[in-house]
C-alpha cells in the first residue's frame, strides 16, 4: 500500500482545531514531546513499514526543502 498523498481527514480544519487545542497550557518541551508521542500512535495505527518509511521520507525531504 502506497503512502496516500492526496486530502483524506475529514473536516481538516476541525482537525487542526483539535490538534492546536490539545497543545494549548502546554509547554514547549510538553508540546514536543506530545506530538512525538501522537507521531508514535498513528505510526503504530498504520503498521505498514513501507508506508512509514516513504512518510519519513517526505517530511524530510520537505522540511529540508523549507528550510533551505
Amino acid at each position: 500500500m502506497p503512502l496516500n498523498r492526496q486530502p483524506n481527514i475529514d473536516d481538516p480544519d476541525a482537525f487542526y482545531e483539535a490538534l492546536i487545542h490539545a497543545q494549548r497550557d502546554l509547554q514547549d518541551e510538553q508540546a514536543e514531546m506530545f506530538l512525538a508521542k501522537l507521531v508514535l500512535i498513528l505510526a503504530n495505527h498504520v503498521g505498514d513499514r513501507a508506508v512509514l518509511s516513504e512518510a519519513i521520507a517526505l517530511a524530510r525531504a520537505n522540511t529540508l526543502a523549507v528550510a533551505g
